[in-house]
């Protein structure tokens, strides 16, 4: 990371969004708080309310910070260049991380479930994950696509529905996880199965 005030500014955003993580993966997402994450992050509370004045803030924060986290979870497993990878891989490994596998990962999919919980209220949080999700069901859908003209997948199913279902049966697979309705391997196997119907 560069030099300067920005920098500085972005790395400091960085470790509260971190703290909040920890905190999530520790004690729940109930217990995030100024004076918790200022703990976590070995700063004061005031310094902590000067980048994220509510609550809901220091949720965006960690939601951005966990995918920037899973990004590079997914390149260290299917490449630095996603392009160049194998579509099935990419598919895998992306739809993989979706399902909770450590503390980490279940940090981050509590901060993204609640994430989506304030989109239910809050028009303007809706509207930034229709944005991100036209993105990633986009993405998914090119993958789907490029293996159909391969020949891998048939030609008959559409890549963005085919995306759209399986990015939602992830995510809700990822929320019986969270709350204990199903196990992650079970949740796991039942990703790695749909993905494999589609190349049958």
């Amino acid at each position: 990371m560069g030099r300067g005030p920005g920098a500085h500014h972005a790395q400091r955003r960085a470790e509260i969004a971190d703290a909040v993580l920890a905190i999530v993966a520790d004690r729940g997402l109930a217990a995030v708080s100024l004076t918790e994450v200022a703990a976590q992050a070995g700063i004061s509370p005031g310094r902590v309310q000067h980048y994220f004045p509510a609550k809901r803030q220091l949720i965006e924060a960690a939601f951005e910070r966990g995918n920037e986290l899973s990004s590079a979870r997914i390149r260290a497993k299917a490449g630095a260049d996603l392009q160049a990878a194998e579509p099935r891989l990419v598919l895998t490994t992306v739809l993989g991380e979706l399902i909770p596998y450590d503390a980490a990962t279940e940090a981050h999919m509590r901060v993204r479930q609640s994430f989506h919980a304030f989109a239910f209220a809050e028009e303007t949080i809706a509207a930034r994950l229709r944005v991100l999700y036209a993105d990633f069901h986009r993405q998914m859908a090119d993958l789907i696509a490029r293996d159909q003209q391969a020949g891998h997948i048939p030609a008959a199913l559409d890549p963005r529905d085919t995306a759209l279902a399986l990015v939602a049966l992830a995510e809700g697979l990822a929320a019986y996880v969270l709350t204990g309705v199903t196990p992650a391997s079970t949740a796991r196997q039942q990703v790695l199965a749909a993905v494999a119907d589609l190349y049958r």
